[in-house]
């Protein structure tokens, strides 16, 4: 009982690439990159794809860019 009670609530966790847009601010693009590189869990179910809806709310980008380069650290002239 418990193991289908799981399954059912793992289910409702569920929500279109659309919907995570709509909570994220995002378009749907922008989540189908994060799925694509991992960063977002999915599942594929007649034929769509779904992500979790806590995964997507508790997402946090990655600082992204180039590394600073230090003053002082680098050639000498």
């Amino acid at each position: 009982m418990v193991k289908q009670n799981k399954a059912v609530a793992d289910l409702l966790s569920l929500i279109t690439l659309d919907e995570a847009a709509a909570l994220r601010g995002v378009s749907r693009a922008a989540i189908s990159y994060l799925v694509a590189r991992g960063r977002i869990q999915s599942k594929e179910m007649f034929g769509r794809v779904l992500v979790y809806r806590e995964e997507v709310l508790s997402y946090k980008p990655a600082k992204g860019g180039r590394p600073a380069i230090k003053k002082g650290k680098g050639k000498s002239k």
